[in-house]
């Protein structure tokens, strides 16, 4: 059985360790705080671009644009491309294990994946397990930033444009508040463009005229409208994160105040048993001296 030395050494190990899991946990509030500032700021640019993106195929519903048009390679020659977001490190409950298994089925399910990851966890992931990945494409989701997303859209596009790739998709954690998150996954490239309708553009549908094409403005709109995307799908899988970690160190630290509880009552049981000892011990000491006092007392009459 312990003794109450180590049970104390051990409550104050605990007290540190609960003070590390409360202060994790004010960390990934504030940093979750901060991200979905940056979402609002940025969303309502997006959202119209989007929305302008609608508008234009009312003017040209047809349209052979590559970032619309579906390749022309036969499905089992095809080669997938797929953008996973994790996080970069651990301590955040489920959250990579979930976003790597949808990975992991959606590979199984393709003839030719080419895998694109954000985050050292997936990386090491994928590396300790021997799978391939775009080992030159390396990309921290600790800040998330349109500078970031801009150069992530800049080497997908590049992929996509060279044709290195036919079809693009992205995994992703989608901030559900103060639920945990869900991994999804979504395509990226190629765009269907009935996704962009959003009812007919207000006043009379008059004839416009695109300069110099209507290829050439959905080459100049496209690019942006997937930067604001892959952003989003960046800020809503760091905030999942940081919910997922806010929810795992709650959970230590409510683990940790219980353990506290118990390592408590045990000491205090043992302080009790050993202040019991004590004064048993206290107890026959006077008792023994009452004794050795009475029969001095009696020898001494009995020599009177």
């Amino acid at each position: 059985m312990a003794g109450a030395s180590e049970i104390k050494s051990r409550i104050e190990g605990v007290r540190e360790t609960k003070k590390i899991t409360d202060a994790m946990y004010m960390i990934s509030s504030a940093k979750m705080r901060k991200a979905l500032r940056g979402l609002e700021e940025t969303a309502p640019y997006f959202e119209a671009l989007s929305e302008k993106i609608g508008e234009t195929f009312h003017y040209i519903p047809k349209t052979n644009n590559r970032y619309f048009s579906v390749s022309s390679t036969e499905e089992q020659n095809k080669n997938y491309g797929i953008l996973l977001i994790t996080a970069d490190k651990g301590l955040a409950g489920a959250y990579n294990q979930e976003a790597i298994r949808l990975c992991r089925d959606y590979m199984a399910s393709q003839s030719k994946t080419t895998v694109f990851i954000i985050g050292e966890y997936g990386r090491h992931y994928f590396q300790n397990k021997g799978i391939p990945f775009v080992q030159e494409f390396c990309y921290s989701c600790g800040h998330p930033s349109l500078l970031d997303a801009r150069k992530i859209c800049a080497e997908l596009l590049e992929y996509y444009d060279s044709e290195k790739v036919d079809e693009i998709s992205i995994i992703y954690t989608d901030y559900m508040g103060a639920k945990l998150g869900e991994a999804k996954i979504t395509t990226l490239l190629p765009l269907d463009h009935t996704h962009f309708y959003k009812g007919s553009p207000q006043g009379e549908l008059l004839n416009k005229e695109f300069l110099p094409s209507p290829d050439a403005v959905l080459d100049g709109i496209v690019p942006s409208y997937l930067m604001g995307f892959i952003y989003g799908s960046l800020v809503e899988s760091f905030c999942s994160e940081q919910q997922a970690r806010m929810l795992a160190m709650k959970s230590a630290s409510d683990n940790a105040e219980e353990m506290l509880k118990a390592l408590r009552l045990q000491y205090n049981k043992i302080r009790q048993a050993s202040i019991t000892n004590e004064m048993i011990e206290i107890t026959a000491g006077v008792r023994a001296l009452e004794r050795r006092h009475k029969s001095h007392s009696e020898y001494n009459n009995e020599c009177k």
